[in-house]
């Protein structure tokens, strides 16, 4: 939908004065609306989030249907991020039937056989191990390409994050990631050799790592403030999807090559079928002081849910908010076209209660980035079917995201992240003391399959949690500082898998503990409001200590 820039003051009393919907014969509402509309009266002024409650709906057909569109980006994300299991495997081999050419088959490496004796199964297309031999000496390769996707992420995080909270907007911002996702993507097949392909998995993931970001937020913004949660919870549901449908790609395109082309076709799908039936939030257009788009597609919300919007209804922001006699919140504004408020990362800083917030998350958000990608990127180790373990980690993602949704308006965010990173943790550190042979293979597989449906769970909820310890100014500015440090663990996550051995799961049960002790200092979100700024949540933070004493 294409929403029209901001027109004159005029223009938008008058828009404001027309119904939207024919007069009814009920003698009642037609007093009601007169009375609403009469002159010299002062018009209703609500937040977002009431609006939502009290006209528009939560959770209509309209948000569900802009929910699904825009959580598809995850899968996309999903593609973008995973595809390296499969293209950086090390490919099984065989010995090449020479006499004297003392190859061992028996050998669980490569390494000290003689060039010539052996060859890989399928080829050197199989994968960029086979292409450029990075084996042996040349292994921490994989962990470099890795870790530099994880570096560009991060700096793509923050970069789109600022973006998509300034002039570009969330729906402008999730358009050029998906524009620079495909043609670095589909690029990248054709590297003619490591540093080209080195320099291309870091563009790739400088744009995928503003896909998830800008695709939560969008998809979370118009929902109403009971929905939002498990809303929140839900689109998470995708990226594992994306995942399990990776594996299978993965197991049709036996060529790397073919593999990047086939998993960066659909962002440009993406980008010409459905973005154009994405809406802007319209939490954005309020902040920018686009108050008459703001407004249009409340209307929009309230007329596709069933609902009525009554004219002399009017959007504000949460600072101007006083309550009312009745316990409503109303809004002192007396125009409906604002200048637009600016927020960034330093005044996240300033405050007392933002830094505090930001350097939790961001701790927790590395070391459960640390986990959740280490037990990913780990399944190369585990010496079983690779298609088959990184479909059932998938699969195990998803009743974490059930069961963490509904457990989450129950419990509360901060009992949940607590809990499950300690679960996480515990069973990481069982998988570090059971050996890889025989049948102790499968229980160590089971351990990381329980350790990453723990992490799937925390991952999931760190993005609710962020989002709702931030004000929407600086939100994606805040929720793009706390993915940066979990790209600095995604980095750290490649070096780590790379060591193999009973290493990577003690590493990652310490982080899953230590984030669980963290998480205890955060404060709860549960039923808070979702505030619009930085004023607006101090004064309504103060509120609620007092409260409290």
């Amino acid at each position: 939908m294409v929403v029209p820039l901001k027109s004159s003051r005029d223009q938008t009393i008058s828009s404001l004065a027309s119904p939207l919907l024919p007069p009814s014969e009920d003698p009642t509402w037609e007093e009601e609306e007169e009375e609403t509309v009469a002159p010299g009266s002062d018009p209703e002024k609500l937040c977002i989030d009431d609006m939502l409650q009290k006209y528009c709906g939560e959770f209509g057909s309209w948000q569900l249907r802009h929910f699904v569109l825009t959580s598809l980006a995850w899968a996309l994300e999903a593609f973008h991020t995973m595809v390296m299991i499969f293209a950086d495997r090390e490919p099984d081999w065989r010995c090449v039937n020479r006499p004297g050419s003392g190859c061992d088959q028996s050998a669980k490496t490569v390494c000290g056989l003689q060039r010539g004796s052996w060859e890989w199964i399928g080829g050197p297309g199989t994968s960029t191990v086979a292409q450029w031999g990075l084996v042996c000496g040349e292994k921490y390769k994989i962990g470099l390409v890795q870790a530099l996707f994880f570096g560009g992420c991060m700096i793509g995080a923050g970069i789109f994050g600022h973006l998509s909270d300034s002039k570009l907007g969330r729906r402008g911002s999730l358009r050029l990631v998906c524009i620079l996702n495909t043609i670095f993507g589909c690029l990248t097949a054709f590297a003619p050799d490591y540093f080209t392909y080195l320099l291309l998995r870091l563009l790739t993931g400088f744009s995928t790592g503003g896909v998830g970001l800008c695709a939560f937020v969008l998809a979370t913004e118009p929902v109403g403030p009971t929905k939002r949660g498990a809303a929140g919870m839900s689109t998470f549901y995708f990226f594992s999807t994306g995942i399990a449908l990776l594996s299978g790609i993965a197991y049709i395109f036996g060529s790397w090559r073919g593999l990047y082309i086939a998993s960066s076709i659909p962002s440009f799908l993406f980008l010409v079928l459905v973005i154009p039936f994405i809406s802007e939030s319209p939490r954005w257009y309020l902040v920018r002081g686009k108050m008459d788009s703001a407004m249009k597609l409340m209307r929009t919300i309230a007329k596709s849910n069933g609902r009525h919007l009554p004219n002399g209804v009017i959007l504000a922001l949460d600072e101007e908010a006083n309550k009312t006699s009745d316990g409503n919140e109303t809004c002192k504004v007396e125009t409906v076209t604002k200048e637009a408020i600016a927020g960034s990362i330093i005044d996240v800083l300033r405050s007392p209660i933002t830094r505090i917030r930001l350097f939790l998350a961001a701790a927790i958000n590395f070391l459960c980035s640390v986990v959740y990608y280490g037990l990913s990127l780990n399944v190369v180790n585990l010496e079983t079917n690779l298609y088959l373990n990184v479909l059932l980690n998938a699969v195990a993602e998803i009743p974490a995201f059930t069961i963490t949704a509904v457990l989450l308006d129950k419990f509360g965010r901060k009992p949940l992240a607590v809990g499950t990173l300690f679960f996480s943790g515990i069973f990481c550190f069982v998988g570090c003391f059971v050996g890889n042979v025989g049948i102790w293979k499968v229980v160590r597989m089971i351990c990381g399959i329980l350790g990453i449906f723990g992490m799937a769970g925390t991952y999931n909820l760190l993005f609710i949690y962020t989002t709702e310890l931030f004000p929407t100014v600086v939100r994606n500015a805040a929720l793009g500082c706390a993915t940066q440090a979990a790209q600095m663990g995604a980095i750290l996550a490649p070096f780590v898998v790379v060591m193999g051995g009973a290493l990577p799961f003690a590493v990652f049960g310490v982080c899953g503990i230590t984030g669980g002790i963290l998480a205890y200092y955060l404060p709860e979100t549960l039923n808070r409001p979702l505030y619009d700024t930085m004023t607006g949540m101090e004064e309504g933070e103060s509120v609620g200590i007092a409260v409290l004493k």
